[in-house]
């Protein structure tokens, strides 16, 4: 089912060995770090595929022997890196898609319904008739500092929220410093980094490791920098994968071999 944004569920080879190599040494791999697993996922904000993707993901990691050695760092991915910062009033949600798809709109808001109605499956409130479409970019630039203040899971939370379900201009720099305050960071903070540059650099580099790994559709998920899978799996698929890459992730038990100690070798 292709829903008003994001890709249709599917599960997707493994990347190339070589794209696995580079994102690897981009940043810190997962098996270096504290945390046990290490779960990517690229997605954007103006969704909503991605807002279900992540409430499967978290349903997915509570069932976890242990949720809390599960990190989930969030990739920026724009859907339409042309779109302006806010779209011109006057056309409805339905309208835009009917455009974008080359449908009706009767068929847009068929659409429309059966995406509310996979929103509200997993407990979440679509309201398609108050969004206000626009440019991610800036978004995306506050996520990543959100990430360097240890705060990007709740603001990730707060901006899917206010567009999917609170009619929010996130292409708007005072909306989103309002929101990512909400969220935990310093608004003259976010001010500051939307009145500049970075981290822009940033945003690019998740962008070209999406190219990398041929990234098409968001969400997508790379668990334990091995295992991909792309849209918005069942829970329980994504269960799965995070259990085998667990499993691969934790040491194994091996029998005891020679050894030598403060007493001499045996």
């Amino acid at each position: 089912m292709r829903g008003p944004g994001g890709v249709p569920s599917r599960l997707v080879a493994s990347p190339s060995a070589g794209a696995l190599r580079e994102d690897r040494e981009r940043g810190a791999y997962y098996a270096r770090r504290v945390r046990a697993l290490r779960v990517e996922v690229w997605s954007d904000i103006a969704c909503p595929w991605c807002y279900v993707g992540k409430r499967r993901l978290e349903a997915a990691i509570a069932r976890m022997p242990a949720p809390a050695d599960v990190e989930v760092v969030w990739r920026a991915f724009e859907l339409d890196p042309s779109a302006p910062r806010a779209q011109s009033p006057g056309t409805s949600y339905a309208e835009r898609l009917a455009r974008k798809y080359g449908t009706s709109v009767a068929e847009a808001d068929a659409m429309i319904e059966r995406m509310t109605a996979v929103g509200a499956a997993d407990g979440l409130s679509f309201r398609f008739d108050s969004v206000k479409p626009g440019n991610t970019f800036d978004a995306h630039r506050v996520l990543h500092l959100a990430l360097e203040r240890g705060a990007q899971a709740a603001v990730k939370e707060r901006l899917l929220r206010a567009y999917m379900s609170e009619g929010e201009s996130i292409g708007d720099p005072e909306v989103l410093a309002g929101l990512a305050a909400e969220a935990g960071l310093d608004p003259d903070d976010v001010r500051r980094v939307l009145a500049g540059d970075a981290p822009a650099q940033d945003v690019r580099a998740d962008e070209a490791a999406a190219r990398r790994l041929g990234i098409q559709g968001v969400p997508f998920f790379l668990v334990g920098g091995v295992h991909g899978g792309s849209g918005a799996q069942p829970g329980e698929v994504l269960y799965q994968v995070l259990a085998k890459a667990w499993a691969e992730a934790s040491p194994r038990a091996i029998p005891d071999g020679a050894v030598c100690g403060p007493d001499g070798c045996c």
